[in-house]
């Protein structure tokens, strides 16, 4: 099996600030990072998921939907 088959994708948004695009996963909207490219906005990015992901951010907040009557 190759490598791209086991990749998790994740959505992000980002924009463009002067020189610099600031970015954030759409999961975690509040946990921003920046770069100077789109290849080094992404990287930072996979970066933060770590952190976020293992435990390394305390009081990591979270996004669920709950379903109602």
């Amino acid at each position: 099996m190759s490598q791209a088959a086991n990749m998790d994708t994740r959505s992000f948004t980002w924009y463009q600030d002067g020189s610099i695009l600031v970015g954030w996963l759409d999961e975690y909207p509040d946990y921003k990072t920046q770069g100077d490219s789109l290849e080094e906005l992404q990287e930072n990015l996979r970066d933060i998921l770590g952190d976020l992901e293992s435990g390394t951010i305390p009081h990591v907040l979270h996004r669920g939907e709950l379903k109602v009557a």
